[in-house]
């Protein structure tokens, strides 16, 4: 069974930013979340490995083995 793709609100949650998924869909919707220097309304967003997400002056790059899609071009 292929694993899921990892979306954006799952995102912030796996990196401890936020505690529920309905936090993480506020602070997208509020446009509070930039992944790759833009604000990103998206919190079905589909991350790539490499992204960087920044949320409240935290930054991380999307890891590989995360469930992320592999980087464009690859």
């Amino acid at each position: 069974m292929p694993m899921p793709i990892l979306t954006l609100d799952q995102f912030l949650k796996q990196q401890g930013w936020v505690a529920t998924g309905g936090h993480a869909k506020l602070v997208i919707q509020e446009g509070e979340v930039v992944v790759n220097g833009e604000v990103d309304l998206r919190r079905g967003r589909k991350m790539r490995v490499g992204d960087v997400v920044e949320w409240n002056g935290e930054r991380a790059e999307v890891p590989e083995g995360s469930g992320a899609l592999p980087p464009l071009g690859a």
